[in-house]
């Protein structure tokens, strides 16, 4: 089966889609104002910290679950944990799969509002004033046109395989994030109002650093922001060829990860001062206004206030939006879809429509029932099933995983006293970040 399954060609492709899988709107969207909330600067430092404590740790740990097994996450875990209970290695790869399959619904249905808000301000240029109202609108019509599109657009990527479809388009979109993000950056940063947001982000309160809150949160979102806890990073880390050099890898996908973080920072919070300076409410009882209202109220408010530039402004960070969103989508899809190729013998083109599908129709579920069901499918996965998972690998491959399992035969060096220390200190870690979010 091995040498029947596709691989990435070259470690850039890799690094790259496994950034974009990462890159996601966590990034874009929930890191600034998480950036902002805590102290700016002091929670950039602490975020850095934590990257390198826990985060790379569970990347590297996924990673390396996938790339031994040269499988998806099923057949990984259920290897990993043969000598001990099979099933239950099977059964939390199992888990992994239907958490993809419910975070891709709601994940869908988000991308689709990037989507409507990047046609938008198109729309509003050549004087459709209805279909911009109508796309600005928070519609069930509208998020039944645009989830189906995004749908689509994501399986048109992944029916064309790894190599052709992942690795082509990944390192087609990530430059173009890259490159919209720093434009953006750049013409905000001429905008009156945008060095207090540079000065709340960059300059550290010191006396917030060992604030408990602060360190939680920020271990949170070093876990979150990097995908892990699903199975993405599993199945791209079995798409290695064998011989590669994962640690150097996992330090290439978490610094360009952390990097896009970081830029997101620099763009959206002087936005919000930009935004303020030119009236726009953005505060409420001392804190940003949540994440949910920055990006489809304030943002959009600062765009209409800068004139006819701002139509442009908007369309570009839109677009941008909309990129990170199917980099995301695509690792996500291609978790079940390499499951039913390689457990039950489907061709990728049926495996894929059949996800699809599936993901539509949980999607239409959340839509019909949105008031209640999405706020409770987000919290299930981010406040459960995440952290869970990722505590789940580390026990995997510290205690359980023994033969075949190069970090437990090491006994010196390096290696040993990381298998050490992902063994003991990294589900303490990993525990806290659970308990934390888990009682929000």
């Amino acid at each position: 089966m091995a040498q029947l399954r596709e691989g990435f060609q070259s470690r850039l492709g890799f690094v790259l889609a496994a950034a974009g899988a990462a890159v996601g709107l966590g990034n874009i969207w929930g890191f600034p104002t998480q950036a902002a909330n805590h102290g700016g600067g002091a929670f950039l430092l602490v975020y850095f910290i934590v990257i390198f404590v826990l985060a790379l740790p569970a990347l590297y740990t996924e990673l390396y679950l996938g790339h031994q097994a040269q499988s998806n996450p099923v057949n990984a875990l259920r290897q990993a944990w043969k000598e001990k209970a099979p099933k239950v290695g099977a059964g939390a790869g199992y888990l992994g799969l239907l958490g993809a399959i419910i975070m891709l619904s709601f994940y869908s249905i988000v991308a689709g509002w990037m989507l409507a808000f990047s046609v938008e301000p198109l729309a509003r240029f050549v004087g459709l004033e209805q279909a911009s109202e109508f796309l600005k609108s928070d519609s069930t019509l509208r998020n039944f046109i645009f989830t189906p599109l995004m749908l689509l657009l994501t399986a048109s990527i992944i029916l064309k395989g790894v190599k052709s479809g992942i690795e082509t388009w990944s390192r087609r979109l990530m430059p173009m994030l890259l490159v919209l993000l720093i434009a953006l950056i750049g013409y905000i940063a001429t905008l009156e109002g945008a060095a207090d947001g540079f000065s709340a982000y960059l300059v550290p309160d010191f006396s917030k650093v060992t604030d408990p809150d602060l360190i939680i949160a920020a271990m949170g979102q070093a876990f979150f922001s990097l995908s892990l806890g699903v199975g993405c990073m599993m199945i791209y880390g079995s798409y290695l060829k064998p011989n590669e050099n994962l640690p150097k890898l996992t330090l290439s996908v978490a610094a360009l990860d952390t990097g896009v973080a970081f830029l997101a920072g620099l763009l959206i919070v002087p936005a919000v001062f930009v935004a303020q300076h030119n009236g726009v409410e953005v505060f409420q009882d001392g804190k940003l206004i949540g994440e949910g209202r920055l990006i489809f109220a304030v943002l959009p408010e600062l765009f209409s206030s800068m004139g006819a530039i701002g139509l442009w402004v908007g369309l570009t960070f839109f677009v941008l939006m909309s990129i990170a969103s199917v980099t995301s989508t695509i690792s996500s899809t291609e978790i079940p879809v390499s499951f039913l190729v390689e457990n039950h013998g489907m061709q990728r083109k049926g495996a894929t429509w059949l996800v699809t599908t599936v993901i539509f129709v949980v999607s239409s579920t959340i839509i019909v029932n949105f008031e209640w069901l999405f706020g409770l499918v987000i919290t299930l996965l981010t406040q459960y099933q995440l952290p869970l998972m990722g505590l789940f690998y580390f026990v995997t491959v510290g205690w359980i995983w023994k033969r075949g399992n190069q970090l437990s035969l090491e006994c010196k060096g390096a290696h040993y006293w990381f298998a050490q220390y992902v063994r003991f200190v990294c589900p303490i870690l990993m525990t806290a970040v659970f308990l934390n979010v888990a009682m929000k």
